[in-house]
């Protein structure tokens, strides 16, 4: 088994590129930080490209000499995909402020909207989640996280957003990455094609607006529709407002002019959530009268 010690070794100068856009780009990789991100991947069976870890860090706690026992346990994994690091590399490997003791290097072709949607139950699931050039990493991984809570049907991304792989944005959501499908860099060509493919003959597609007369609350949320969250700063692109079939606001009391991107997501999928449970439990009523 490889054991490496020094923060300047070619391996880890490599592997420190994988924190800009660039440096991800052009070797195909993405970084992973954490226990808790591991044991998401071997549960959903998605095979890190490599391991790094630190024994003493990850022996620390229960969970993570249990995590330890099973990654080195791993038939999928073999000897030269587990790399065994010293303090000063684990420390030079991640971003937070204190390492955790592992960091999982993925292809960035590892979390293939494709094979993410044949891993998941069967079921209906009317959103279908469209980012507008959301440029906040926080905003991003918050969103992605409820959106799997939520359990919309997936997100697709516009050219412009913060890179989905960065890793502020992997930390913050938490293992989203693992189960929701999500397409990058979807022109806006693409989306009408999807949002067709999705809504069928009766396409509805939400903007997001502050200041629309048209409450979120009032809107059939139970059948396929699109919900597009615009820019943080800018609101929706002018190809945003063009694909939209109608606004829709939250409504804001105190001369609050808007919520944050994340916090606004959230609201709206969760009355989709609640409709769809009365819609659900109303259907289930009627078969048994």
């Amino acid at each position: 088994m490889t054991l490496i010690t020094s923060p300047s070794n070619p391996r880890i100068s490599k592997l420190q590129t994988l924190h800009s856009a660039r440096g991800r780009k052009k070797h195909g990789l993405f970084l992973m930080e954490g226990p808790h991100l591991l044991e998401t991947l071997l549960n959903a069976q998605l095979w890190p490209h490599e391991v790094y870890y630190q024994p003493t860090l990850l022996q620390r706690t229960a969970e993570g000499r249990a995590l330890l026992e099973r990654l080195l346990h791993t038939p999928a994994l073999t000897e030269s995909q587990l790399i065994e690091v010293s303090d000063r590399v684990i420390e030079a490997l991640g971003e937070t402020q204190t390492s955790q003791g592992v960091v999982s290097v993925l292809t960035l072709d590892a979390l293939d909207p494709a094979v993410l949607q044949q891993k998941r139950q069967p079921g209906a699931r009317p959103c279908l989640l469209i980012l507008d050039d959301l440029a906040d990493p926080g905003n991003m991984g918050t969103i992605l996280r409820t959106a799997l809570a939520a359990d919309v049907e997936r997100i697709l991304l516009t050219p412009h957003c913060v890179d989905y792989y960065s890793p502020k944005v992997v930390r913050s959501a938490a293992g989203a990455h693992v189960a929701l499908p999500v397409e990058t860099n979807v022109d806006w060509e693409t989306m009408s094609t999807r949002i067709a493919s999705h809504c069928g003959d009766h396409v509805q597609v939400l903007l997001a607006e502050a200041g629309s007369t048209h409450m979120y609350y009032e809107q059939d949320l139970t059948h396929p529709f699109a919900l597009i969250i615009g820019n943080e700063a800018h609101g929706p692109s002018p190809e945003g407002h063009r694909l939209a079939t109608l606004p829709i606001s939250i409504p804001l009391a105190n001369a609050v002019e808007s919520l944050n991107a994340a916090m606004a997501t959230g609201i709206i999928l969760y009355e989709t959530v609640r409709q769809n449970a009365m819609h659900v439990s109303t259907s289930s009523s009627k078969e048994h009268h």
